[in-house]
């Protein structure tokens, strides 16, 4: 399997991403000597600095501040007093390092972004943008969803969608998207179904990784789901723990290629799905939650240095299974556990009996800073009036070539 190479310095997969943005993106190939050398050194750049802030920050923070930013709770984009009091809540009582938004709209999204801005390390500002804001926020720009994108549709386009999406989030203050989904639809009746590009592996990878360089080319982290591939099981994972009986080399040449391809490609996030694989852990653990998933198949065996987040902890396939097991797999970020105070107590108190090392919380949160400081976001105002009208301008043209 190919591996990444650039990395020189600590994390620096996300080089070969930083590197195509400061290039501008251009996809012509008309890139000269001079400025790939500069582009490069540019990159290089960037990725000590972060470096360099992670190692910083790190030592700034208490334990129960790094064990904070290892969870991103949801909550919804709506800005009545009882959710702004929670948010505020969360960052000011749990430090956590970022919330997932839910269903709302535009100007409310706006409120908690620069209610989050408050907050003492920079947040994480994520939402499930599979096919645009208009996924999660009422009156955001809709785009289709992935399986139903016009056959014409090529990386190009997807370039050019995943740069738009990111403009809006930026508008809104969001740094994070939950997506590309780069599952492999084998099952057309299953629960990711036009969420996934397809049932070919070589177009789904295609269109999702240049998709993931639009956002990361706005200055939006993505993050490639549900590894190790979603696409074929029946079984609802929201509801109870789906099997995938196949053998390894059937994952390897269907499901894992769209991963390896984004992972080959410099990309920054995947999500990791509760699924059980037995052809990858024999015991049959939760993916997101199981070491021979993550820590062998992910980080070893793929080389993927970047960030790794769970699928959301309070869904039945990861029943009985905690944030503490997720982040000793080798997961970074635990997302929308069903209870975070009680969750963020439990791993206070295994790493203060040493049953979770304080080396694997440390590992975790420099992982999530260095991240945090190549997406942060500027310094400026959210001001949410006309903040409809500025996010869907000129989307119409670009959701009719999307369809054709």
């Amino acid at each position: 399997m190919m591996r990444t190479l650039i990395f020189s310095i600590l994390l620096s997969v996300v080089s070969l991403s930083v590197f195509s943005f400061l290039s501008c993106g251009r996809r012509d190939g008309g890139v000269g000597e001079d400025s790939i050398s500069k582009a490069s050194s540019e990159a290089t750049d960037l990725t000590a600095e972060a470096a360099a802030y992670a190692d910083s920050m790190l030592h700034c923070l208490t334990l129960e501040q790094r064990v904070g930013q290892c969870f991103m709770p949801s909550i919804y984009s709506s800005a009545d007093s009882a959710t702004l009091r929670r948010l505020g809540e969360y960052m000011a009582d749990l430090h956590v390092g970022g919330v997932v938004l839910l269903k709302g709209d535009l100007r409310s999204a706006v409120r908690l972004s620069e209610r989050g801005g408050e907050s003492d390390v920079p947040l994480f500002m994520a939402i499930d943008a599979e096919w645009g804001l208009g996924m999660r926020l009422v009156d955001a720009p809709d785009f289709p969803r992935n399986g139903r994108i016009g056959n014409r549709a090529d990386e190009e386009l997807l370039f050019e969608y995943g740069s738009e999406v990111a403009r809006e989030c930026r508008r809104v203050g969001i740094n994070m998207v939950l997506g590309p989904v780069v599952d492999v639809t084998e099952n057309p009746r299953g629960i990711i179904g036009s969420r996934s590009f397809g049932g070919d592996p070589v177009r789904v990878a295609d269109l999702g990784v240049a998709y993931a360089r639009g956002l990361e080319g706005g200055r939006v982290l993505s993050v490639a789901k549900h590894f190790p591939g979603h696409g074929s099981p029946s079984a609802d994972s929201h509801k109870t723990l789906p099997v995938i009986r196949k053998s390894l080399h059937q994952l390897d040449s269907l499901d894992l290629y769209p991963f390896r391809q984004y992972i080959d490609a410099g990309l920054s996030g995947v999500m990791v799905g509760h699924l059980a694989v037995p052809a990858i852990d024999p015991s049959a653990l939760p993916a997101a939650v199981s070491p021979a998933v993550i820590s062998d198949l992910l980080r070893d065996e793929l080389g993927f240095k970047g960030l790794v987040l769970t699928d959301a902890l309070n869904m039945g396939g990861a029943e009985g299974y905690g944030a503490a097991a997720a982040l000793m797999a080798g997961a970074d970020i635990v997302v929308s556990p069903a209870d975070t105070w009680k969750e963020i107590k439990e791993v206070m108190e295994k790493v203060r009996t040493g049953e979770l090392p304080k080396s694997v919380i440390d590992d975790r949160c420099r992982r999530i800073l260095f991240y945090k400081y190549l997406f942060r976001g500027e310094k400026r105002d959210f001001n949410p009036d006309g903040v409809r009208e500025d996010v869907a301008e000129g989307t119409d043209s670009l959701r009719s070539r999307l369809e054709r």
